[in-house]
């Protein structure tokens, strides 16, 4: 088990700790690693840099001030635990992304996969990735997408 830091990048301060996780799967600190946003207590983090120190994996972040969260208690119905990832149709100057599909996966290497994955088919589409993020105050990852044309 690994500790993972999300730090505040912000060098006059120190690299302020955030959010520490400890004893978290290493197969986590990858999926979070894939991500380009955290979104925890409402607000939405862009991350700036990864790091492999000594005693921790470190996310550096800094508040994403043109992004705002999704409401909070909106986990799907029916869910059962393993790692869920919904495809967003994204779209330039749009306010919010409607969900294309949703992924179930119980194998972290196959949601890791998708994560890194920059295209996806999906329904007979394929979807180019242009961010994905990891909203813990919905417990799912989320990959925003377009339709390749």
């Amino acid at each position: 088990m690994a500790r993972l830091e999300y730090r505040l990048f912000d060098e006059e301060r120190g690299f302020p700790l955030l959010y520490y996780y400890d004893f978290i799967d290493k197969d986590e600190v990858s999926l979070r690693f894939a991500c380009d946003y955290l979104v925890k207590d409402r607000v939405v983090y862009e991350k700036t840099s990864c790091a492999i120190e000594p005693r921790a994996y470190v996310i550096y972040v800094k508040t994403a001030e043109d992004e705002q969260a999704l409401a909070s208690g909106t986990e799907l119905p029916g869910y059962r635990g393993g790692i869920r990832i919904e495809l967003r149709h994204f779209r330039e100057e749009a306010a919010q992304y409607p969900v294309v599909h949703v992924f179930q996966f119980r194998d972290d290497d196959d949601a890791l996969l998708h994560l890194q994955s920059d295209y996806l088919q999906w329904n007979g589409v394929e979807w180019e990735k242009t961010s994905a993020e990891v909203d813990e105050d919905r417990k799912v990852y989320v990959y925003y997408a377009s339709p390749v044309e």
